[in-house]
């Protein structure tokens, strides 16, 4: 099987943590990519660089993304992607940006492209719920989220889901399923799954 790598992009708590420790479950081949942050708030699932260190990255090509949110800057770095890919494992990447998506897809693997979404309440409902103390940041996320989901309705997407309808494993399982058989990236009605 050619090289994959898997993209879960949504608002917060849709999941995406979740979703990638059920996939390390499912197959230990699924790897998380932890991305590059400078800044305060959450450290674990991220390599603490500095700013100055993103830009020099940066300015020699090997970021595939970065971006800023939560006071803190973050970065998908090309060298990380090919040291998980080279040890036959397939990363699994958190991306929260279309932008982001189209970025990191530009790196030649095979993407499944999956589009995790839940309802604000339920965003807010498990924000609180894992101790969260920015819980009104990430509401004002949420709703960045789905705008940009908006503005980019044409994006295409190998599988969507609904994080309140299934379960983690679930997800996980469909998301194996879909890297197997190449499930091919393809507009969805975002209208409809984002109210």
């Amino acid at each position: 099987m050619n090289p994959s790598g898997v993209i879960l992009y949504g608002p917060p708590g849709s999941g995406k943590d979740t979703v990638a420790a059920e996939l390390a479950v499912l197959r230990g081949e699924f790897k998380f990519f932890r991305r590059l942050k400078a800044g305060p708030g959450r450290t674990e699932g991220y390599r603490l660089t500095t700013a100055e260190h993103i830009e020099e990255l940066a300015q020699a090509g090997e970021v595939l993304y970065r971006n800023s949110r939560y006071d803190a800057e973050y970065a998908v770095d090309r060298a990380e992607v090919a040291a998980v890919v080279g040890s036959g494992s397939v990363p699994v990447l958190h991306i929260g940006q279309v932008a982001g998506v189209h970025a990191v897809t530009a790196y030649p693997i095979n993407w499944v492209r999956v589009l995790l979404w839940c309802p604000e309440d339920v965003t807010r409902q498990r924000c609180r719920d894992r101790g969260d103390k920015d819980v009104e940041a990430r509401l004002k996320v949420w709703h960045e989220t789905r705008q940009d989901l908006l503005d980019h309705t044409a994006e295409p997407w190998s599988l969507v889901l609904r994080t309140d309808k299934v379960s983690a494993a679930q997800a996980a399982q469909a998301v194996d399923e879909a890297r197997l058989v190449g499930a091919p990236a393809e507009a969805r009605d975002i209208r409809e799954l984002v109210g």
